[in-house]
């Protein structure tokens, strides 16, 4: 094995060896569960995004507006490109700022589905297409549910440290989270994270914040959602390091843009005027603006790091004595 480059004094500098990634290996259960997520999520959130905004309420619960599972389906569809990269990292602390938010997505909607079961299709009757729907929705949000939370405790069973599961990789050079941007961030999370809890754990009170129709069930899978993007930011802002950010990154600014369409789309059944239409808005432009901003702060610094190795031996490269 070649030795790693070392720098002035015979030293090894962080920015030039290739050995281990450093922190927990990832568990390749972690990203079979998360591809299998994914794979899901687009299909059935697709489903539900394109009959909402066909003025259709395609959920597996009744719902007395087509908006509320449309919105629904299109987190669905947005997350899961940010889910399909995981399997590109080697450490854990690379991809538990996105895997931790599908954990509470996918615990909570298997709440939620259980806690309003009464109202879900097949109980209460309706076209024989929903009903299916909702039938196979109640197994396989459970599964998933129970699938994600052994899957993060067989993680945090495996070693601490370790081999990366890709194999030895070059040590990233961290890129911080700039400090101008901590206090939005804590701003942004917080938001989501109180509006989330409101409507998961009140939602006759927070439902009525809503600026359109909705009802239990409904509130309380918003309130699911909204909750695991404020997870989301808020661990982001902790782990203080783009880079191992990279999957959340891919994945908020999809989810804003994919609710942003499915809002204009069906814009007359939202009361715009609202309190609640107007920090909804402002919440999906923090989450466009966040996911955005951080990608081209990670290309600043990919590009910068490349014109600093330019000049000399590249990154990894052996020594004469290799």
């Amino acid at each position: 094995m070649s030795a790693p480059a070392t720098g002035r004094g015979g030293t090894v500098t962080a920015a030039t060896a290739a050995v281990s990634a450093p922190g927990r290996p990832l568990s390749s259960a972690v990203v079979v569960l998360s591809t299998v997520v994914a794979v899901i999520s687009l299909g059935v959130g697709a489903l539900l995004a394109v009959a909402g905004a066909a003025g259709y309420a395609a959920g597996a619960w009744v719902s007395p507006e087509p908006l509320s599972p449309g919105l629904i389906g299109a987190a669905m569809v947005g997350v899961a490109p940010g889910l399909l990269t995981l399997g590109r990292a080697g450490t854990w602390e690379e991809v538990r700022s996105l895997y931790l938010p599908l954990v509470v997505v996918m615990v909570g909607l298997s709440a939620v589905t259980l806690l309003n079961a009464g109202s879900l299709r097949v109980a209460v009757g309706g076209p024989l297409f929903l009903v299916l729907f909702s039938l196979g929705w109640v197994p396989v949000v459970g599964v998933l549910a129970l699938a994600s939370v052994g899957c993060l405790a067989a993680q945090y069973r495996g070693p601490a440290a370790g081999p990366s599961r890709t194999g030895p990789v070059p040590v990233p050079v961290p890129v911080p989270v700039p400090a101008w941007s901590r206090p939005l961030l804590a701003v942004l999370g917080s938001g989501w994270l109180g509006i989330g809890a409101g409507l998961l754990f009140l939602p006759g009170f927070w439902s009525a914040f809503v600026p359109w129709t909705v009802n239990r069930a409904d509130a309380q899978g918003l309130g699911v959602w909204a909750l695991s993007l404020g997870v989301g930011v808020l661990a982001s802002l902790a782990e203080d390091d783009l880079g191992r950010s990279r999957p959340a990154l891919r994945a908020v600014p999809a989810v804003a843009v994919a609710c942003g369409l499915l809002l204009a789309v069906r814009a007359p059944d939202v009361a715009w005027g609202s309190g609640g239409a107007v920090s909804l808005l402002a919440l999906l432009g923090g989450l466009l603006v966040t996911g955005a901003t951080g990608q081209l702060l990670l290309a600043r610094a990919a590009r910068e790091e490349a014109g600093r190795a330019a000049p000399g031996k590249p990154r990894g490269a052996a020594g004469p004595g290799a």
